[in-house]
């Protein structure tokens, strides 16, 4: 069993990691926390909820493990049908990732934000099976991000309830 990752590999990782940090940039756009900002002032939040500079370094860790998984799923071969349908899968709950900020920060929708991050949760879901049945350790690389959306789904949700 060769374990070596392949030069090809390599670079195809590096290229989705940067689609992924990019992605992140993008919602950082509208994700504005701090003292004068709407999420400041205007909504009431949980006791739970961590401290706002703790999100920064969780997302961008995990964008970067999402790009590798992602990555390791390229290289299997664009012209395989699975890989094609995964990754197609994996930038649809890319571009649901970046909507919720935008539904939540930018528009402040929050029920519209927290029925959005159910249907990124479960496109999570979907990409980390479609992933296990072509390369298992790309699905074990998005553990920590479904964990993540996991918790970000109940806040999201008890903000909503509690505004």
């Amino acid at each position: 069993m060769n374990t070596k990752i392949q030069p090809k590999t390599v670079y195809l990782m590096i290229g989705f990691v940067i689609l992924s940090l990019l992605a992140g940039l993008l919602g950082t756009i509208v994700t504005i926390t701090g003292p004068d900002s709407w999420f400041a002032v205007e909504l009431i939040k949980p006791a739970w909820q961590p401290p706002n500079f703790l999100f920064g370094p969780v997302w961008t860790t995990l964008y970067i493990l999402m790009g590798l998984a992602a990555g390791y799923i390229f290289a299997q071969g664009w012209e395989k049908k699975e890989v094609k349908i995964a990754t197609v899968v994996f930038l649809i709950q890319l571009g649901l990732n970046v909507l919720w900020s935008y539904m939540f920060f930018g528009w402040h929708l929050l029920l519209g934000a927290t029925i959005e991050i159910i249907v990124l949760w479960v496109m999570i879901c979907v990409t980390m099976y479609l992933f296990y049945k072509i390369k298992p350790v790309a699905a074990y690389l998005l553990i920590p991000y479904i964990l993540w959306v996991t918790f970000a789904t109940a806040l999201t949700a008890t903000i909503w309830l509690i505004n």
